[in-house]
């Protein structure tokens, strides 16, 4: 599923691309997403209006436009949203098209039709039941181990499945915590209860050097994610942990394990991580 550093990666792609340009015109071929997209209000709030500008909540893309509305796009788990040729044919599995006086298009495809395409008054967005229960942005200068241990708030549920929760922190994904625990030493299953404030500091600095890595490199295309121009990231080839087990520690040749929390696969190093 794409996380935070592809959301991130997309909009960096998108946002020079689009800004300026004027929606032309919003086709939709098929609604069956997670949330049935609604046509209607689609164009009811983008058509004639120009692209602001693109930001990101979370692992939301927001394409804001003119008179205060705010493109939302969700890429769930196989979703990619492409600049593509105007002429460009409609292919399978491909639910919106967002036509742009450029004559290009912003398509929308998702096989596996977990994602979301709405549209809000950007006003709104920060209270909306998609945003309002939302934890803190790593990537914000204000993020620290200060507020990871208040925001953790005495519980005693493992590290991992700490960082996962979208209440808490947003955007840190199953791949994204495995490799940020690494790079902190600290072992997935400790209790959030356990953490001692250096330890909580050295994780801060490691969650956001690991997206901040993962972003530079494109994102993570294991499947299906793709930039907005359709080229695939690559930092697969960096990952420490995840997906590794079985084969030996880059830093101390322990060899790598894999366990399940939360339904998730965990990766670590028992050599490393305590």
């Amino acid at each position: 599923m794409p996380e935070l550093p592809e959301v991130e990666v997309l909009r960096r792609s998108l946002e020079p691309r689009v800004s300026g340009q004027r929606i032309a015109a919003i086709r939709v071929w098929s609604s069956a997403l997670r949330e049935p997209v609604n046509g209607q209000t689609l164009r009811r709030r983008l058509v004639n209006r120009r692209v602001l500008g693109a930001d990101r909540r979370a692992k939301y893309l927001l394409l804001h436009v003119e008179e205060g509305s705010t493109l939302v796009v969700h890429l769930g788990m196989s979703g990619r949203l492409t600049l593509v040729d105007g002429a460009e044919p409609h292919r399978a599995h491909e639910h919106v098209g967002i036509f742009l006086d450029s004559g290009e298009q912003l398509r929308f495809r998702d096989p596996r039709r977990f994602g979301l395409v709405f549209a809000l008054p950007t006003g709104r967005l920060a209270m909306d039941r998609h945003f309002r229960h939302l934890g803190v942005e790593p990537l914000e200068p204000s993020f620290s181990g200060q507020v990871l241990a208040q925001r953790a708030g005495g519980r005693r549920r493992p590290v991992k499945n700490y960082l996962m929760d979208a209440r808490s922190v947003v955007g840190v994904g199953n791949i994204y915590a495995s490799e940020a625990l690494f790079r902190a030493r600290i072992h997935p299953r400790r209790s959030v209860g356990r953490i001692s404030a250096a330890s909580w500091q050295r994780l801060a600095g490691a969650v956001q050097r690991t997206l901040q890595r993962a972003i530079e490199e494109g994102g993570t295309t294991l499947r299906d994610f793709t930039d907005g121009n359709g080229r695939e990231g690559y930092f697969q080839v960096s990952l420490q942990v995840y997906d590794r087990a079985g084969k030996a520690c880059r830093r101390c040749r322990s060899v790598i394990r894999q366990i399940v929390q939360a339904g998730r696969s965990t990766y670590y190093c028992p050599g490393c991580q305590r």
